[in-house]
């Protein structure tokens, strides 16, 4: 098995998630710190927006536009110019707090959710993928997952697999014509493994952010895992990038919790080469 070893490129942020590959940098949400950042690979950080909730995940609309979650408010946001302006609202779907987001080649996204409150002790709940139209109407695309979190789209667009956190699982689906998902069938059973944050990469294997165990593996469809990179930090989301996007770029911290994170700032990217690029919409 091969394995990785990684090396910081920024350091000093509070809670990174949502990382991905847009232009020439990374974008990233610094979610406990309320910050949507972008890094080179030179280090060099700048942040694009202030954030009156915790931002989730990102995704951008055909003609360049980038969307950020609001995750307590359950709802999706343009952003623009220092600002951010409300563009779908979810919270009639979405039981508890919104998570990751991806958006297909024609605009359409879909916009994961806890379920239920994770951090307040509840028991788990099932709960849904929202499928967010051009237009900003939202609909439910799938149903009976457990905390729906990283998602990843095959390069023809067909089929969507989705990290379901807390089931140790990739599911996939088939993108409908309507954009609704059918055929949920199992991608990989990770065993321990708790997904996250993933990317797909030209092989057509997943790159697998763990929290629960401390690592991010590279799996192919079935589960058997090909690589293994054990970063410095915990790591919550990944995702290939660079100029040939075979830097994977890795989002790690010390604690997740708001208060913790805020004041350690432990959070870092942390990156590493891989002989296999990325493909697929991030």
């Amino acid at each position: 098995m091969m394995e990785h070893k990684t090396e910081t490129l920024l350091t000093g942020l509070a809670f990174p998630e949502a990382p991905r590959w847009h232009g020439d940098r990374l974008w990233f949400t610094d979610q406990h710190a309320r910050r949507v950042m972008t890094v080179k690979l030179d280090g060099q950080a700048e942040c694009i927006l202030e954030t009156d909730d915790l931002p989730g995940g990102l995704a951008w609309l055909p003609d360049g536009t980038p969307l950020v979650v609001a995750m307590t408010e359950r709802a999706v946001y343009r952003i623009g110019n220092q600002a951010w302006t409300r563009y779908a609202d979810l919270s009639v779907l979405a039981p508890y707090h919104c998570n990751d987001m991806i958006a297909t080649a024609d605009g359409r996204v879909y916009v994961g959710n806890f379920g239920y409150d994770l951090h307040g002790g509840a028991p788990q709940t099932r709960t849904c993928l929202i499928a967010v139209e051009v237009n900003g109407s939202c609909r439910i695309a799938a149903e009976d997952l457990l905390f729906p979190n990283g998602c990843v789209i095959t390069p023809d667009g067909t089929t969507l697999v989705v990290a379901e956190t807390f089931a140790s699982r990739l599911t996939a689906f088939t993108i409908g014509d309507d954009g609704l998902l059918y055929d949920a069938r199992i991608w990989a059973d990770l065993g321990r493994i708790t997904p996250d944050g993933i990317c797909l990469d030209a092989e057509g294997a997943i790159w697998v952010a763990s929290p629960g165990t401390g690592e991010v593996i590279r799996v192919e469809r079935g589960g058997k895992v090909l690589a293994r990179i054990k970063p410095v930090g915990v790591p919550y989301a990944c995702m290939l990038g660079g100029p040939k996007r075979r830097m994977l770029f890795i989002t790690t911290s010390e604690t997740d919790d708001p208060n913790k994170a805020n004041i350690l700032k432990s959070g870092r990217i942390e990156i590493t080469e891989t002989a296999i690029s990325g493909r697929g919409l991030p």
